[in-house]
């Protein structure tokens, strides 16, 4: 199994001092690695390399449903016939290629190289051939979710989401994303080296969990709020999403477009409602 952490010595230098002090001890270090998905029908054919990702080992077939979801490519756990890890070609299991076969009925997504994504861990929809292709639409209409979420109930999740954020707390270098309930329950939470890893792998489990559409729920990210984020837990029938940082100008359009709740700056005892002001209750 890939490690989601790595230890590694480290030379630390602390300047309080009058002289400065130079010692060195180990320190892990979040583990980063590509992770190929491949995807086609059932049958003797290999699939085809639709994706690589940059992410933290752990939680793939998560981190691979969810992002055929999120990208359109299948619309619940129905669609997908297996999901498995595999090894890549002629070479032992690396843990890093994920083989997934759709099910009968399921169209196959293009697998053109000029059309295929490479992801880093900043960037959830670098690779895209055209700006057409960065928009996808969301088989649920989150508009027609009434959820309303309380003020001082979103207040408390960021700390709720840091207390359970094992990876940073042992790295410092993985974001989170989380899944609450309206009433502020957490039912899952991802870490990963890639914000958009992280919402894939909580969107994953609730296709294989077969949670679709997630009306009802709130999806807590540890960073920013960007358009990809915003249209992923579109995607996936979320209707409040909050940040703890800012989001960007595409993400409060389409989460003004598409009915969502957009929170940013969720710190302390305050927070900023750039869109669906409705769906924060403040009674």
């Amino acid at each position: 199994m890939a490690r989601r952490n790595v230890r590694h010595t480290v030379t630390r230098i602390d300047t309080a001092g009058t002289t400065p002090t130079v010692r060195r001890s180990p320190d892990h270090v979040a583990a980063e690695e590509p992770l190929e998905i491949r995807v086609g029908p059932a049958g003797p054919a290999k699939r085809s390399p639709l994706a690589v990702t940059m992410r933290t080992p752990g939680d793939d077939l998560d981190l691979a449903i969810g992002f055929l979801l999120t990208e359109g490519i299948i619309g619940s756990a129905e669609d997908v016939h297996t999901a498995q890890l595999c090894a890549g070609d002629d070479t032992p299991n690396t843990y890093n290629v994920v083989d997934v076969v759709l099910a009968p009925g399921v169209e196959p997504p293009e697998t053109d190289p000029t059309r295929n994504f490479y992801t880093t861990s900043s960037c959830g929809i670098c690779g895209k051939a055209s700006i057409d292709a960065v928009r996808t639409r969301s088989r649920f209409d989150v508009a027609a979710d009434p959820t309303v979420v309380p003020a001082a109930t979103l207040v408390a999740l960021p700390d709720r989401l840091a207390a359970r954020q094992v990876g940073f707390q042992r790295t410092g270098g993985l974001h989170a994303a989380g899944l609450f309930t309206a009433d502020g329950e957490l039912v899952c939470l991802r870490e990963d080296v890639g914000r958009h890893n992280a919402v894939d792998k909580v969107i994953g489990w609730a296709v294989r969990e077969k949670r679709l559409p997630l009306a009802g729920h709130v999806l807590l990210v540890s960073g920013r709020a960007s358009f990809e984020l915003t249209q992923k837990a579109a995607m996936a029938g979320i209707p409040v999403l909050a940040a703890v940082s800012a989001p960007s100008s595409l993400a409060v359009e389409l989460a003004t477009e598409a009915g969502l709740g957009l929170v940013g700056f969720l710190r302390g005892t305050s927070m900023n409602v750039y869109a669906g002001g409705q769906r924060i209750g403040t009674d």
